[in-house]
């Protein structure tokens, strides 16, 4: 396996920013050419980078084939939209590297969870949008996720809002029209591609309603996601096992961690198509 950190410096970028990427070893004994690729967004209310949703997921797409990447990427004081334009940094270093990666480019998978999630959709939504390319620097299609997989995202900007990580996000400048852009619920399009999501029906930090407000809108473009709700747990499982559990035992929901096999079907279908 190949490992190695990229430090990303865009405008407004904190020291510590980077790509920490887990590059699957070619081998002539394994018939396969190519592989898909997943980057992962780690939550923390945009007030850090939570270890928990990092490596150890990172370790379990790395089991099913799949190259990973997980981006550390730049929270509070730093302010949209500079997460973003670390995520579509990511997004261009794996399309430069994708040769000597062994990357299939029409597989890159973006995954997040808690406001990670928020920032894996942000990508999604508007990976096609001339103003976002033109911060980056590229084509829109270097920027093109094939699906979003999302753990208890942050989506929504209104009632069911998990307030704390907008405030964050926008440095307390929560001004109507930012509310509005990043209220992801209402900037899908029919470029919005697919997605798996989970949530908890009891999850208090980010309501489920988050997760059912952005299945509503993808569905009026018939576009394709698998949902799976539980019906007990906090929020931030990770994993929902021991592999994650908090220092003061909890995270810990094991029939919850059905959605890792869920969701390894799901990626599994999705890598061979």
């Amino acid at each position: 396996m190949l490992t190695e950190v990229f430090y990303l410096h865009e405008k407004g970028s904190l020291a510590d920013a980077r790509l920490c990427t887990y590059i699957l070893d070619d081998s002539d004994s394994i018939a396969i050419e190519k592989r898909p690729m997943m980057l992962i967004c780690p939550g923390g209310g945009y007030e850090h980078t939570s270890d928990r949703e990092a490596e150890p997921l990172a370790m379990h797409f790395l089991s099913i084939g799949y190259h990973v990447a997980v981006l550390r990427y730049s929270v509070a004081p730093a302010v949209y939209p500079t997460a973003l334009l670390e995520a579509t940094a990511s997004m261009k270093l794996i399309h430069e590297h994708a040769k000597e990666w062994y990357v299939d480019t029409d597989k890159i998978v973006v995954q997040g969870s808690s406001a990670g999630g928020h920032l894996a959709a942000c990508l999604a939504m508007f990976w096609h949008t001339k103003w976002l390319a033109e911060m980056a620097g590229v084509t829109n299609d270097i920027l093109k996720p094939a699906a979003m997989l999302l753990n208890y995202p942050v989506i929504t900007s209104g009632e069911y809002a998990h307030r704390g990580s907008f405030k964050q996000l926008l440095g307390g400048n929560e001004t109507e029209e930012m509310l509005e852009l990043l209220s992801l619920e209402k900037q899908v399009t029919e470029y919005t591609p697919p997605a798996f999501i989970w949530h908890t029906y009891t999850d208090q930090s980010v309501p489920v309603q988050n997760s059912l407000l952005l299945i509503e809108a993808m569905k009026k473009y018939e576009i394709p996601v698998e949902f799976h709700m539980y019906p007990v747990g906090k929020h931030g499982l990770s994993t929902c096992s021991r592999l994650t559990a908090m220092r003061d035992g909890t995270g810990i929901q094991q029939e919850c961690g059905s959605w890792l096999l869920l969701a390894k079907r799901w990626l599994i279908a999705l890598r061979d198509e």
